[in-house]
C-alpha cells in the first residue's frame, strides 16, 4: 500500500545517527542487521510472522522529496546531507522467512545487508510493519483455532489504531479470518468485505418490521437481520421469520441474523430452535460483541449453534498484550562480527550473519528450530541459546532452510503474493505445529538453539570485551 512523506516514517534518531555517518564519511560502510523478538504475545506458543510484503514495497517507495528537505532543514539538519537524502533510494538486500512462517523467539526472522545509512534509516519501518501486523496475525489465528470451520469476520476497524486498521485487517486475513469489514482494506489487498447492518438503521424506521422489509427488498441475495435492538426473541427473531418467509415468496433467502448483545450463547440456541421450527434451517446465525478467543471457545463449548464470528476490539488492538517487542540489532560491520553484550545473556544479542534451520519428524511435524551461521549447511546437535549443558540432536532429522532472499539491490525479486497465499501458508504450517504449542494455557515451549560455532562466536566476543574493561 502507498505512503505519502515515506522517508519521514522514521524515529528522529535513524536521521541524527545517519547524518554523523555521512559528516564522517561512512557511507560506503556495510553492516547487517537482524529483526527478532524475545517474547511471544499472548502467552502463546508460536508467531505468525505478517507484513514482509508491505514493508519491502515501502522500502522501494523509501524517498524524501522536495517538502521533507524543507522539513528537515528546518529541523535544524544539515544542507549537505539532505542533499544526500534527496538522492537517497534503499539499495539493501534481505532474506526472510516467507510471510506466514511460525517464528518463535530470539531466532531471525529478517536480514537486511547493505550500507551503514540505509540499514540503519530501515530499522524503523521494519519494526512498524513487521512487528504490528505479526501480532495481529497471531492474534487471529488464536481466534481461527478457537472458531474451527466456522466462519469468522474481522470488525475492528472502528476501534483501530487510526490508519493502522487498514494493515491490521491484512493480518487479520492473514491470520485466519476470512473476510473483514474495511472496505479500504479491502480493495488495496482484494480481500472478501462483507457488512450487515447497524441498530441506527432499525431505530431509524417506525418499526422494526419495516426496518427489516427495507432492508431485504433493497439486498434480497446478501441480507442479514440484525435482531436484537429492541428485543431478541419477543421482535427482533419473529420479525426475521416473516421477512424470511416474504423472501421465499419471492424467490429468495434470508442469508442470516446477527446477535450483537445479551447471552450469545442462550440467545443463538433459541434463535436456532424458532428458526428451525419456522422451516428455516439454512438461515445462518451470526455474532459480534466483544469476542475473542477465550469467549469463542466458550460459547462451542456450551454448544451455541453459530455459524458466523465477528471479531472487533479485542483482535485488531492486539489485547491483552497490544505491542510485539521484536528489535531490530546489528550483527556484523564491515563483515566484522557485533552484539550488544548485556549482565544477562539472555539480553545479549547474536553476532554475525545468520539463518534459520527447521527439523521435522518422518510425518512432518516441526521439531525445533536452529539458528546457524550464513556459511554452515548442516548440523549434527544445537544448543540451548542461554543454558549451555543443554543440546539437541538434529542429525538425521529433515532439515528445512526458512530463509530466503527476496529482496537484492533494492529491488523485490520475491514473486508477489495475495492476501489468501499467504493465509494458506499460515494455514499449512500451522498444521505441521504440534497441538501442545498451539493450545492457550501452558503451551509447550518449542526448542531454538544455536550452532555450536555460533555459540563459540558469541562466547570469544563476549569474552574479548571482558578482558578489555
Amino acid at each position: 500500500m502507498k505512503c505519502e512523506q515515506i522517508g519521514l516514517l522514521v524515529d528522529k534518531y535513524q536521521l541524527t545517527m545517519a547524518q554523523t555517518y555521512f559528516k564522517n564519511n561512512r557511507m560506503k560502510h556495510t553492516a547487517c542487521f537482524d529483526y527478532f523478538f524475545r517474547k511471544l504475545p499472548f502467552e502463546n506458543g508460536y508467531l505468525v510472522f505478517a507484513g514482509l510484503q508491505d514493508l519491502l514495497e515501502m522500502l522501494v517507495d523509501l524517498r524524501f522529496d522536495e517538502r521533507d528537505a524543507r522539513f528537515l532543514i528546518d529541523e535544524g539538519f544539515d544542507r549537505q546531507f539532505v542533499d544526500y537524502l534527496r538522492q537517497f533510494r534503499f539499495k539493501g538486500t534481505i532474506y526472510a522467512m516467507r510471510e506466514g512462517e511460525v517464528a518463535f523467539p530470539v531466532e531471525p526472522l529478517l536480514r537486511i545487508e547493505g550500507n551503514l545509512i540505509e540499514t540503519q534509516i530501515a530499522e524503523t519501518l521494519v519494526l512498524n510493519i513487521l512487528n504490528f501486523q505479526s501480532l495481529i496475525a497471531t492474534k487471529a489465528a488464536r481466534v481461527r483455532y478457537a472458531a474451527g470451520e466456522r466462519t469468522v469476520s474481522d470488525f475492528g476497524l472502528r476501534r483501530a489504531h487510526g490508519l493502522g486498521g487498514i494493515h491490521a485487517s491484512r493480518a487479520a486475513v492473514i491470520g485466519g479470518c476470512d473476510s473483514t469489514s474495511n472496505m479500504l482494506a479491502a480493495f488495496h489487498y482484494d480481500l472478501k468485505a462483507v457488512g450487515t447492518m447497524a441498530h441506527s438503521f432499525v431505530q431509524s424506521f417506525e418499526d422494526e418490521l419495516s426496518a427489516f422489509r427495507e432492508y431485504a427488498r433493497f439486498n434480497p441475495d446478501s441480507c442479514v437481520l440484525l435482531v436484537d435492538t429492541y428485543d431478541t426473541l419477543k421482535s427482533g427473531l419473529p420479525n426475521a421469520v416473516k421477512v424470511a418467509r416474504e423472501l421465499e415468496a419471492k424467490g429468495h433467502r434470508l442469508v442470516g441474523i446477527r446477535i450483537d448483545s445479551g447471552d450469545l450463547a442462550y440467545l443463538s440456541k433459541k434463535a436456532r430452535q424458532m428458526l428451525d421450527q419456522a422451516g428455516l434451517d439454512y438461515v445462518r446465525i451470526a455474532v459480534s460483541n466483544q469476542l475473542d478467543e477465550f469467549v469463542i471457545r466458550s460459547l462451542i463449548e456450551q454448544k451455541a449453534p453459530i455459524d458466523f464470528f465477528g471479531v472487533g476490539t479485542r483482535l485488531i488492538t492486539g489485547q491483552p498484550d497490544a505491542a510485539l517487542d521484536g528489535v531490530y540489532k546489528l550483527s556484523l560491520f564491515d563483515s566484522r562480527p557485533r552484539m550488544k553484550i548485556s549482565d544477562t545473556l539472555i539480553k545479549s544479542t547474536l553476532p554475525g550473519k545468520k539463518r534459520v534451520l527447521r527439523y521435522s519428524n518422518g510425518e512432518g511435524g516441526f521439531l525445533a528450530d536452529a539458528i546457524v551461521l550464513d556459511d554452515e549447511q548442516q548440523i549434527d546437535c544445537m544448543y540451548h541459546p542461554f543454558e549451555k549443558e543443554k543440546r539437541f540432536k538434529v542429525a538425521g532429522l529433515h532439515q528445512e532452510d526458512l530463509f530466503i532472499k527476496v529482496m537484492e539491490n533494492g529491488e523485490i525479486i520475491m514473486e508477489r503474493e495475495s492476501v489468501e497465499q499467504i493465509a494458506r501458508r499460515v494455514r499449512e504450517r500451522l498444521k505441521m505445529l504440534p497441538a501442545e504449542h498451539k493450545r492457550f494455557e501452558y503451551p509447550h515451549i518449542y526448542k531454538v538453539g544455536v550452532s555450536k560455532r555460533l555459540m563459540d562466536l558469541r562466547d570469544s566476543i563476549v569474552k574479548q570485551f571482558r578482558r578489555e574493561d
